[in-house]
């Protein structure tokens, strides 16, 4: 038991990862909330984000619903193995994070917009867990697209760090790296507490606030 837990909350290293699979795991085709094409890309003006912020349930509602953003997906990001499963994620096994993909359009809503739902969202001070979801998949993380989203993730961190720690919180956990392959996880996941309202989500903010605008500079 007690090694099993172990393994859940360490990273685990490339040759010891599962090997995965060379296609796509099947997914929805449509954004249920949205109706647009799931895997839509980022064209036409659009920007993308990827947000770790716990499991992708929760978050993906949150950014679904912010103004400004057209398309939201879940998947996973950040680990070793290609097209997981969410059983392989969960395993501990691939090194996968639990995360939300956000298209959203800049002329309406800004990352440092983005980035307060983020870290108003969650705790990202619980290093590879959240609440009572424990496991690497559940680590708080910014992956970036451009040195532009970086300085601000970056200036934001350094932000609200000490916000955290006024407020009785440790220190900010939060990882940000450049952008990894990002994998569309299972259908039944996207936009999960749309099909399922009463669903489990066990996502929860500090109650520490991220004051919009000083991430800009």
């Amino acid at each position: 038991m007690f090694n099993l837990l172990r393994k859940s909350t360490e990273m685990p290293k490339p040759d010891e990862a599962l090997p995965g699979r060379d296609a796509p795991i099947p997914t929805a085709e449509r954004h249920v909330v949205l109706d647009r094409p799931l895997k839509e890309p980022a064209e036409g003006g659009l920007e993308e984000a990827i947000f770790g912020m716990g499991c992708f349930w929760g978050v993906e509602r949150m950014f679904w619903k912010v103004d400004g953003v057209v398309n939201t997906a879940v998947g996973y990001a950040g680990g070793h193995t290609p097209n997981p499963t969410y059983e392989e994620v969960c395993s501990g096994r691939t090194g996968h994070n639990e995360v939300v993909r956000v298209l959203y359009d800049p002329k309406r809503v800004s990352y440092e917009d983005l980035l307060k739902v983020f870290w108003e969202g969650h705790d990202p001070t619980q290093g590879m867990r959240q609440g009572n979801d424990r496991g690497t998949q559940y680590r708080s993380g910014l992956y970036v697209f451009g040195e532009d989203q970086r300085r601000a993730a970056e200036a934001s961190r350094d932000e609200m760090q000490p916000r955290f720690r006024e407020a009785g919180y440790g220190q900010v956990t939060t990882e940000i790296e450049d952008a990894p392959a990002f994998y569309f996880a299972e259908d039944y996941h996207q936009q999960y507490l749309a099909r399922n309202p009463g669903g489990y989500c066990g996502i929860g903010g500090t109650g520490v606030s991220c004051p919009v605008g000083t991430t800009a500079a």
